[in-house]
């Protein structure tokens, strides 16, 4: 068995050439958002008519008003 710092001297790391994660991009963030009860509710019983978590849902909802630049239209009459 050879030793550790001969296996060491067979690396070259400094001339690894490292890819980006492809997936970096997609990474979520956490916060913190207050949602109403009714709006959780209706979520979580989406979530167990699914089976997809109801974070998940509401994630997907808002990807899908981000990427077709739905508007919230509000009367306040």
């Amino acid at each position: 068995m050879r030793e550790d710092k001969d296996m060491r001297a067979e690396y070259d790391i400094e001339n690894l050439n490292p890819r980006k994660n492809p997936y970096a991009a997609k990474l979520k963030k956490q916060i913190t958002i207050n949602i109403d009860g009714g709006t959780i509710e209706y979520f979580k019983a989406m979530a167990a008519e699914t089976g997809i978590p109801y974070q998940t849902l509401i994630n997907l909802y808002l990807v899908d008003c981000a990427k077709n630049n739905k508007r919230l239209t509000m009367s306040w009459t």
